[in-house]
């Protein structure tokens, strides 16, 4: 695994894993490489893609530019995430946690890769299953991916909110609307004569 980073038009790219790969053609084996790269701004958005060339500058090339083009916004909360959420890809699973400020980015390579690219600084994590790099990278990518909005960032939730709670009634302060007692009927079933 090697990491390289560079930072051009202010974007994070980072190199996780290059490896050799064959092809068996008529006239033998035609060797290639294949690069795993992401990249991010460091402000919410990131991107991981996987590409293959015949050099290793031309796959760390081709991979970051098709990564750039990947680049989704991932909801955050400060320097943590909003929620506890696991990531899932293949065989491989990665628990997310947030952390409080100051605790810095407990992971792994492939993890500690993407989650520095999307600017989360404070986050706890654990892999789970299949210790791949490719899949564990894409398992991280995928629990980002679903994170939900935190109510915080709701426009006019806060005022939407106050609104319910004056306008609900008021049960405590006995308000409620009181069943009438004409639709009931005698167990009996019988109705009673008025006397004369």
């Amino acid at each position: 695994m090697n990491f390289v980073r560079k930072k051009e038009d202010d974007l994070i790219r980072k190199t996780v894993d290059i490896s050799r790969v064959s092809k068996v053609v008529k006239g033998g084996k035609r060797m290639s490489f294949t690069a795993l790269c992401v990249v991010g701004d460091g402000a919410g958005k990131v991107g991981v893609a996987k590409r293959k060339g015949a050099d290793v500058r031309i796959a760390v090339d081709k991979a970051g530019k098709k990564a750039q083009e990947k680049m989704v916004r991932i909801n955050t909360e400060g320097s943590t995430i909003p929620h506890t959420i696991t990531g899932v890809h293949c065989r491989s699973k990665v628990l997310l946690k947030p952390a409080r400020p100051g605790t810095g980015i407990i992971a792994s390579a492939p993890v500690r890769a993407v989650v520095e690219s999307c600017g989360i600084s404070d986050i706890l994590t654990k892999s789970l299953g299949s210790k791949n790099i490719v899949n564990v990278t894409y398992a991280a990518l995928d629990g980002l991916l679903n994170l939900k909005v935190s109510k915080k960032k709701v426009p006019g939730i806060e005022e939407f909110a106050s609104v319910r709670e004056t306008e609900a009634p008021d049960a405590a302060e006995g308000n409620a609307p009181k069943r009438s007692n004409k639709s009931r009927k005698s167990t009996s079933g019988t109705s009673v004569k008025k006397e004369k």
